[in-house]
């Protein structure tokens, strides 16, 4: 049986933005080692996150959602997001929490800390969506990576993969 793995805009904005713990985890989507959903919150925030802070990784952007292989989980009502008040600290993760959530996700990677803390604060969303993680966890602890692996990728910049140098 496959995972299916959803991913918060966080994760698919810096995975196209430095090549690290994110970018690792959608070459992992790429390649097919899970079922990769995204929220159709996490789509249009991303794509207005590099519209306005990072143009000239608009392309890079398109083409990267061109090339996955992902299913799109959808927008949650108003009525549905309303009923959910309290779900998560901050009321813009509302829809994000609701969209991994009907979607019935065995892992949701973000660096968010509105939903990764161990706090009484997240305990709803916690309950709510099983296997929140970061990136590297995700990594460790499901993809097998080693901390040598980890590690050798903490840092890296794109001209660090640059093999013409």
């Amino acid at each position: 049986m496959t995972i299916r793995v959803a991913i918060d805009t966080n994760i698919l904005l810096s995975g196209i933005i430095w090549p690290r713990w994110p970018n690792a985890v959608l070459n992992h989507a790429l390649a097919g080692d899970f079922q990769l959903v995204l929220p159709e919150i996490v789509i249009l925030e991303a794509r207005r996150h590099v519209a306005r802070d990072f143009p000239e990784f608009q392309a890079r952007f398109e083409r990267l959602l061109d090339a996955l292989a992902y299913q799109q989980a959808p927008l949650p009502g108003l009525e549905a997001v309303e009923a959910a008040a309290g779900l998560v600290r901050q009321q813009e993760d509302i829809p994000v929490a609701l969209s991994v959530i009907h979607a019935q996700v065995d892992y949701f990677v973000t660096y968010d800390r509105d939903f990764t803390d161990d706090h009484e604060s997240t305990a709803r969303v916690r309950a709510a969506i099983p296997g929140i993680c970061l990136p590297p966890i995700f990594l460790r602890d499901v993809m097998s990576w080693t901390s040598a692996e980890l590690e050798a990728i903490r840092g890296r910049t794109w001209a660090d993969l640059n093999t013409d140098s």
